[in-house]
């Protein structure tokens, strides 16, 4: 059993989240990291599935991290709090929701495989957010690595800001200081560059935000680094600085050194720039800050929600503004009634580490709470009920999957689970297609939405079957044309007749459906119009050629006939419904397909491809645009139709770092083929 931390003032709290590639080391460095902290007795392996953070069965088969996982550690009298978070665009939304928790973004880069997609996005994302960035080179001690040419790597692509704290040295086997010391230590040369210059660049790149320090520096030659700490944290602040630390999590290599230039060089809460809350909705929200300050009333942002079958929901929450206790009162968001904090947890990995007390900067988590909810912010004052954090930019999931259960009558259970998951990740989206009938799952990808199905099978033991969802097709008429039915039942008794006369016209793309009544002299009682309409909707709904809605025609009603006996509103549903399709059929009817716009953020160097696989799939550019350093932005048109599957492919032209959005944008008619595939089809399911 893990001991209880103890309470420690804010300025003795540290928070890091690591981000980047997947195979840059995340998971191993903070393996390293709590180990040299004391926090475990042996570093664990991903290989025997033995590691702090991805202890989730899912994690341990495929042996990279699928979740944010929180952990926590202590070194020189602080507490330093780690967000280990997926590499994979596919979980996407995990690793932006860890720079809510944290000051400081730690971009890790492979030293193999140098800059990676994932790692520029994260390092995008957390400038935006106003964090502190430092980056790591992991796995300085590989074969065949050139570090200086990566270190001029980094610096082409994120800044010349990027500047060493230390040099690797004997071929990556340890590291030299260049913040604190001027000079190597006797018999320890770096393997590029020179402390000396190292150190110089750096001081000289912090005094630049103080012209008293520059003053001196000039005049002095140098300026002592234990005294450039409030420059130091200016120069992190507004990104005037991003250190570069290289370390082997493996081989031990600059580990050590990591946790000292946390502790030492990187931010407290009450010295990073604050989160940008806001009090109110829209337009007329105003900025909030928060103040780390333990006596104030409390304002926490929850980041994460995890929902497990036996544990239930647990909400995890960065505190930014006063104390949070067992037995205190809390708000959720603007919910009237405030719960009781009964237990209160840090947590490492998956084990609940329960804690009497928390302060601003700590990352803590309440169980058992069914009302809490991603993104909401927890208060104990009523007057906060319309505080919240300004939105991150998540990508929108399209990448979908028509999902049922395989039992019959499980549609409301399948529904009920899936929820939790979805609640879980600000990346998935559940929806309920009416025009389709489909429970539809999106995500960011195939290997995303795997995952999802595997914690349904594994997690929840519920079986579905899953299918490419159907595309919304649409049905509507070129001309204008006229129908006619007459119904007439005799079965003895009374009878069943109604006569209808009509005509269809086209109406503009978008317009929907009108019903116009033109019959004159009662040939058609006015009670019956109303049957009439209904069998005219009905054929609206079913489709009359391919079996899709009925779009953007005008119906006519202008004659009929009916009987004093035998006419009932049953005898015109059925002569309105055939006497419209007698009138489509008669009215060149085509089917139309759902167009969308389509954004793709991909490298550079795979634009030709792109362009070239989207003008395959019927769709047109309609332009490109830089985008962060290395990658390019595709707009175009497509029909979704083309797009189903889409990740994939978009994968395979992109080693995994292209990313794509859409948006609904108009109907069009699909190609003749397609429509008489779509007719035939619809031929054989009514013959059946």
């Amino acid at each position: 059993m893990a001991s209880t931390p103890t309470a420690l003032p804010t300025a003795a709290i540290r928070t890091l989240a690591l981000v980047g590639q997947a195979a840059a080391g995340k998971t191993s460095l903070a393996e390293a990291l709590l180990w040299k902290g004391g926090a475990i007795g042996a570093p664990g392996s991903l290989e025997r599935g033995t590691t702090v953070s991805d202890y989730d069965p899912m994690e341990r088969r495929s042996q990279h991290s699928l979740n944010a996982s929180l952990m926590h550690l202590h070194h020189l009298d602080t507490r330093i709090h780690l967000v280990d978070t997926p590499g994979y665009p596919d979980f996407l939304g995990q690793s932006m929701t860890a720079l809510e928790a944290v000051e400081t973004a730690a971009v890790v880069v492979n030293a193999s495989t140098g800059i990676e997609m994932m790692s520029t996005r994260m390092m995008g994302w957390a400038q935006e957010r106003g964090l502190d960035r430092i980056v790591v080179v992991n796995k300085i001690d590989a074969q065949g690595v050139d570090l200086q040419k990566l270190l001029g790597q980094i610096q082409a692509t994120w800044g010349r800001e990027c500047l060493p704290l230390n040099l690797p040295a004997a071929g990556g086997a340890k590291v030299v200081d260049c913040f604190f010391n001027a000079t190597a230590p006797d018999g320890l040369a770096p393997d590029f560059s020179s402390v000396d210059a190292a150190h110089r660049a750096l001081v000289e790149q912090v005094v630049e935000v103080d012209p008293d320090f520059v003053e001196r520096y000039l005049n002095e030659g140098d300026v002592d680094p234990k005294e450039l700490h409030a420059p130091l944290e200016q120069a992190l602040r507004e990104g005037h600085l991003i250190p570069v630390c290289f370390a082997s999590a493996k081989g031990g290599a600059g580990v050590a050194e990591l946790l000292d230039v946390i502790v030492k060089l990187l931010p407290h809460p009450g010295e990073a720039n604050p989160p940008e809350f806001l009090r109110g909705e829209g337009e007329g929200a105003v900025p909030l800050t928060a103040a780390p300050d333990p006596k104030r009333h409390v304002l926490a942002h929850v980041f994460k929600v995890t929902v497990d079958p036996f544990v239930g929901r647990m909400g995890i929450f960065r505190i930014h503004q006063g104390t949070v206790t067992r037995d205190s009162q809390l708000y959720i968001g603007d919910g009237r009634k405030p719960f009781r904090v009964g237990h209160l947890f840090m947590l490492q990995g998956k084990d609940h580490v329960e804690v009497p007390s928390a302060l601003p900067g700590d990352i803590v988590a309440v169980a058992k709470v069914d009302d809490i909810r991603f993104d909401a912010v927890l208060h104990d004052a009523a007057e906060d009920d319309h505080i919240h954090l300004a939105p991150l930019p998540f990508p929108k999931p399209v990448h979908g999957l028509a999902i049922a259960p395989k039992r019959h009558g499980d549609e409301q259970r399948m529904w009920e689970i899936l929820s939790k998951l979805v609640d879980e990740d600000p990346c998935l989206k559940l929806e309920h297609v009416p025009g389709t009938n489909e429970t539809i799952v999106y995500g960011l990808g195939e290997l995303h939405l795997r995952c999802l199905l595997e914690r349904l099978r594994d997690v929840y033991k519920f079986e579905v079957q899953t299918k490419p969802p159907r595309i919304a097709y649409r049905e509507t008429i070129t001309a204008n044309a006229e129908g006619h039915h007459r119904h007439k039942k005799q079965s003895g008794g009374a009878g069943q007749f109604g006569e209808v006369y009509l005509r269809v016209e086209p109406l503009p793309r978008g317009t929907g459906f009108e019903f116009v009544d033109q019959v004159k002299g009662g040939t058609i009682p006015g009670q019956f119009i109303p049957a009439v309409e209904k069998g005219v909707r009905e054929v609206l709904a079913l489709g009359a050629i391919s079996g899709n809605p009925v779009v953007d025609v005008r119906v006519v009603v202008y004659d009929g006939k009916h009987h004093s006996v035998d006419s009932k509103e049953i005898a015109f549903v059925t002569a309105g419904k055939k006497a419209f399709m007698a009138a489509i059929r008669e009215a060149r009817p085509i089917v139309l397909e759902p167009i969308v716009n389509v954004e793709i953020n991909a490298p550079s160097d795979a634009l030709g491809d792109i362009t070239g696989d989207l003008a395959s799939r019927r769709g047109m550019v309609s332009g490109t645009a830089n985008g962060s350093p290395g990658t390019m932005t595709v707009r175009g048109q497509a029909p979704m139709s083309e797009l189903l599957g889409y990740q994939s492919r978009l994968n395979a032209l992109t080693s995994g770092q292209g990313r794509y959005t859409i948006d609904f944008s108009h109907y069009e008619a699909v190609p003749p083929n397609t429509q008489q595939q779509l007719v035939s089809q619809f031929k054989v399911r009514d013959e059946d």
